[in-house]
């Protein structure tokens, strides 16, 4: 008996070697042959493979499923948990930036006022200190323009004498004579 092309074709795509079919082909030639159609008998291995069945079933709920199910419900409620605490600090947070932000812009109101009130107060010093500079500089001037006013007067009159002694004394000697002012 040979094996359906179907049959074949699976086989070879599950990677059975062509030994492996001949195998499967004698196989199929030693079971027994009916030759009337077969209806599903249902003996006693059914109910023991159902048994079996429902024992690997219970077995993997208890031990696989349940775990496993367990599990993924706590990683979901923990992920859950995470997201809804990050987008409670994440509203905290913009928050605190509004409120850090407000406050920056009222420092900078501040800051810039008290500079303008600096400025001002600086210039004015400045206006003063300039005035002062200036009035003891015109003190300086008009004491040191005294100082040389009388220097000069007091050198003028030393040299008028001295220029006149001088006068006297070239008057003498080229009249030869003793002159009497």
């Amino acid at each position: 008996m040979a094996l359906t092309p179907l049959v074949q074709f699976c086989m070879r795509a599950a990677g059975f070697s062509p030994m492996s079919t001949n195998f499967f082909t004698a196989l199929a030639q030693v079971a027994p042959q009916s030759p009337e159609p077969q209806v599903l008998d249902v003996d006693g291995t059914a109910w023991v493979m159902f048994g079996l069945f429902l024992v690997v079933a219970f077995i993997l709920t208890q031990w696989l499923w349940k775990p496993y199910i367990r599990v993924r419900e706590q990683r979901v409620a923990r992920v859950d948990g995470f997201r809804e605490e990050a987008e409670r600090l994440e509203k905290e947070a913009s928050t605190r930036l509004a409120r850090v932000e407000a406050q920056l812009a009222e420092a900078r109101r501040a800051g810039s006022a008290e500079r303008g009130r600096s400025r001002a107060e600086a210039q004015a010093q400045e206006a003063r200190l300039t005035a002062e500079a200036q009035a003891a500089a015109q003190r300086a001037l008009a004491e040191a323009r005294g100082k040389v006013d009388a220097a000069l007067g007091a050198e003028r009159a030393r040299l008028q004498e001295r220029a006149a002694k001088l006068g006297r004394e070239i008057t003498e000697k080229v009249l030869g004579r003793q002159v009497v002012s």
